[in-house]
């Protein structure tokens, strides 16, 4: 992923990723606006003015580097989180935890459901869906590259494969599995996206569970913006959707706030701080634009 670091600098390039990742986490933090800035100007083509950041992807990368707290390291950790997510707004909007622990040789499969998740709570996308407990148990060759990556990624801090994204940095990494919504595909969950700042509900997307192609979008007003496919929004009222994102955004200045929807039932999925660490190509120029509007740094 960082070879481009190398090259640009001069360095000799390293091929395997675990010696760039070690580059990364092992980076002085004096070094870390410097190659930030090397990693906008790859991705996006564009220099990175982190002094008077005034776009979108800009004002990300200034709270990548100076709005990193312990508080949103906290909220990043899948784990940790639930604690607060019960105390904000109850445990009712939680996902059932089936088990938890720090090696996947201790997960009790036999005591499990047929389906369900296995996930990590340090990263991004590292998890698992394992649709059929005693094929997957029964394919030896599936189990065993299954347990070597989460092996691997019990090793590892998803702040070294993220673009420095700081809230995953200091999280304690442990593995755990969650029931699984995905019972039939006709009962595929929705998720609902709300982008909120400085506490307060500004867009809602609406989407179908892994596929970005089909989505909707509403402002903070629930007037639509614009609607990609025609899927049908769950009957939730807006009023409860728009407060409980409230609630759980109030401290910060920006969070994206992440739900599920199963069954007309509402599940918290996580709180999104970095979205794509910054550095999104926006196909809608109005939306890219709508979202810098609402972050305003002090």
């Amino acid at each position: 992923m960082f070879n481009y670091l190398f090259e640009k600098l001069n360095l000799k390039k390293i091929s395997e990723p675990p010696y760039e990742y070690d580059f990364i986490m092992n980076l002085c933090e004096s070094e870390y606006p410097l190659y930030l800035k090397k990693i906008f100007k790859y991705r996006l083509g564009k220099n990175l003015n982190l002094n008077n950041p005034k776009t979108y992807n800009e004002k990300i990368q200034w709270l990548k580097l100076y709005d990193s707290t312990p508080l949103k390291s906290m909220l990043t950790d899948k784990i940790l989180v639930r604690d607060w997510i019960k105390n904000k707004i109850g445990e009712k909007y939680l996902k059932p935890i089936l088990w938890q622990g720090k090696s996947f040789d201790d997960i009790p499969f036999k005591d499990l459901p047929d389906s369900f998740f296995i996930k990590t709570n340090h990263g991004c996308k590292w998890h698992c869906y394992i649709k059929d407990k005693n094929a997957f148990l029964a394919e030896q060759n599936v189990y065993n590259y299954t347990k070597m990556r989460f092996d691997n990624w019990m090793q590892q801090s998803f702040f070294g494969w993220s673009d420095f994204e700081f809230q995953y940095k200091n999280i304690i990494p442990q593995l755990y599995v969650e029931k699984a919504l995905l019972s039939s595909p006709e009962s595929q969950p929705m998720e609902i996206e709300v982008y909120c700042f400085d506490g307060k509900p500004q867009l809602f997307r609406f989407l179908m569970y892994k596929d970005s192609s089909s989505e909707t979008l509403y402002d903070g007003s629930f007037n639509l913006l614009s609607k990609y496919m025609n899927i049908s929004v769950p009957d939730i009222t807006r009023n409860k959707l728009f407060n409980l994102s409230r609630i759980l955004s109030e401290k910060f200045k920006f969070v994206r706030v992440d739900w599920l929807v199963h069954n007309q039932t509402l599940y918290f999925n996580e709180l999104t701080f970095t979205p794509a660490s910054g550095l999104q190509e926006f196909l809608d120029k109005k939306i890219e634009k709508l979202l810098n509007s609402y972050l305003k740094l002090k």
